[in-house]
Order: structure tokens, then C-alpha cells, then sequence
């Protein structure tokens, strides 16, 4: 994959799963009637003997894979981030964390840039859900490179995945010499100023903001963190001492997520101003672009919350 190239997560999660299931007889995978949004439908077609199709029933779906998880399979469940956790939290708690079974949840659609969708579908509480679950390994990738190495790892390691991915096409940041590290941040840009702590697509829009930043002779430090649980507590004390400052960016709610664990790792180990790119309540519906800009996802949002942070680091 070339970097800058546009790809979609999702579609790279469907093409890794028929790799790992060529590779691996007890990979499964389910779906809850969304395999062509969700690409898992590539599996289906490859593997019909090992895909389950359970229909719009996403707790029976996380019941399913904890059963096959228990006999010895490796299960991918997959659906809309809204409906997994959200309808299932309940399911997932009893069935996977707690017997910590070795069940794999992808989901696909997160975040505002789901679209046109409206607020339904629109999934910005997710992240806080998985994350409030003891044990359970949270990813979220940056790009389809980075997807393709979490979802490798998820099936090589012993214990329950969340990986959420977006839906629309984004930018590969990564090369293919890229190895992912479950629970290690990475640094993409190096600066004295401040650091972004950015997942997801907002990587992308950190950099982004990092670009127009040095214009201004400001040099800020950029790091994806892919993995929120476990998180790289190590990396977020060092960025704290060597800037001194910190926005968190991230497509999902201002409590709970990122910035809230960034938050907690600081105030314990060494607390320096903070800003937060998040949001903070319900979007409409709506072009993706047209969303992230309304909300204040995009990168002009970053740079103005570095600005505001280095003058709260000066004051």
C-alpha cells in the first residue's frame, strides 16, 4: 500500500481475514447481516462452511462466538460499532470478558464520518464502553496498514479484541515495513512544543495540523495510539516532561475515551495543561467532510487547540 494512497480499513480487514483463514482452519467469522458493508463477505464467499451469517441479532451473535471460542475456534464477530457494544454490552461482559474467552470483535462504521447515516448510527460512545471492560484489548487503528497488523495480531494472541475501524476511504500513513505493537504508542513526528495524542482518522488530521503548525515555527510531536487498552502509560509520561503540553484528538466522545485516559496517565504521573478534540454531543446527518468540520474534527481544530495549550504551558 503506497502511502497517501485512500483505502478503506474495512475493505482491508475482509482481505486479511481470507488470508488468515487459508492460513488457519479454526478461524470463523460472524456477521449480523451487514458482511457487505462490513467486508466480511469475502470470507463468506471463500469460506461459507466457516461463515455465519446470524442476521440483526447482535447479542446472539457475541453468544455464538463465545460458544466457538470455547471449543477451540478463533471467532471474528463483526458489525457496526453502534451495535456492538451498544446493543450487546451485556452479552459481551457475561460471555467474553468475564470467562475471558478468545473472541474477536471488528467493527466497522465508528465515529461521525459514518455519514449520512445520522446520529443512529453514528457511534461516539463506543470506545468508552470497551475500554470500561477489564481485560478486553482495544484497538484502533490509524490506516489500512495498521488494520492489517492489528487484525494479524488479534488472531495470533490468546484473549478478547475490540478493533474499530471507519467507513470511509483514508490515507495509508504507514509503509509496509510498519509493525504493529499491541499496546505501544508511535511516534510519527518529533517537537518541542506540544504533543498530539491522536486514533483513528484523526491521526491523519494531526499531522495535517503538525504541517501547519512548523509554517508558523511551531514544531509539535505526533503520536498514534492504536491501543487504548492496554495503554502506553511510558509514552504519554515521556511526551508530557519532553513538551510540557497535550491535546488528544480522537472521533469519539470528549469522556471516556482517549483524552480521558491520556488525562488520568498525566494527573497520576505529571500533570501539564491538556486540550481536547472530541465530541461533545450528538451530530446530524450529513456529508462526512461536512460533519467533521461542523463538530471541529479536522485539522485547523488541532492547530488551534495547540496554540491554546502552548499559551496555557506559557502563562
Amino acid at each position: 500500500m503506497a502511502i497517501g494512497t485512500e483505502i478503506a480499513q474495512r475493505d482491508a480487514y475482509g482481505q486479511v481475514l481470507v488470508e488468515l483463514g487459508k492460513a488457519n482452519k479454526n478461524i470463523v467469522v460472524l456477521d449480523a447481516d451487514l458482511s457487505h458493508s462490513t467486508m466480511t463477505q469475502f470470507f463468506g464467499k471463500e469460506f461459507p462452511d466457516r461463515f455465519f451469517n446470524v442476521g440483526i441479532q447482535e447479542a446472539n451473535m457475541v453468544g455464538i462466538a463465545a460458544g466457538l471460542a470455547a471449543t477451540g475456534k478463533i471467532p471474528f464477530a463483526s458489525t457496526f460499532a453502534v451495535f456492538a457494544p451498544g446493543r450487546c454490552f451485556d452479552q459481551i461482559r457475561m460471555s467474553v470478558i468475564q470467562p475471558n474467552l478468545n473472541v474477536k470483535i471488528v467493527v466497522t462504521h465508528g465515529g461521525i464520518s459514518v455519514g449520512e447515516d445520522g446520529s443512529s448510527h453514528q457511534a461516539i460512545e463506543d470506545i468508552s464502553l470497551a475500554c470500561s471492560l477489564p481485560g478486553l484489548n482495544v484497538i484502533v487503528p490509524a490506516d489500512a496498514v495498521e488494520t492489517a497488523q492489528a487484525v494479524r495480531l488479534a488472531a495470533a494472541t490468546e484473549g478478547p479484541f475490540y478493533i474499530r475501524l471507519g467507513r470511509p476511504k483514508i490515507p495509508v500513513i504507514y509503509d509496509d515495513k510498519y509493525q504493529f505493537q499491541l499496546g505501544k504508542a508511535v511516534t510519527l513526528r518529533q517537537g518541542a512544543a506540544a504533543t498530539v495524542f491522536a486514533v483513528g482518522i484523526m491521526v491523519n488530521a494531526a499531522l495535517q495540523a503538525a504541517d501547519e503548525l512548523s509554517k508558523e515555527g511551531v514544531s509539535c510531536s505526533v503520536v498514534n495510539v492504536p491501543t487504548l487498552q492496554p495503554l502506553d502509560e511510558v509514552a504519554i509520561v515521556k511526551a508530557a516532561r519532553d513538551t510540557g503540553c497535550i491535546v488528544c484528538a480522537e472521533e469519539h466522545l470528549v469522556h471516556g475515551g482517549l483524552g480521558s485516559l491520556v488525562a488520568q496517565a498525566v494527573a497520576r504521573h505529571q500533570p501539564v495543561p491538556m486540550e481536547f478534540v472530541a465530541m461533545t454531543g450528538y451530530a446530524q446527518s450529513g456529508k462526512p467532510a461536512e460533519l467533521l468540520a461542523r463538530y471541529g474534527l479536522t485539522a485547523r481544530d488541532i492547530a488551534a487547540a495547540v496554540r491554546k495549550v502552548i499559551a496555557r504551558k506559557a502563562a
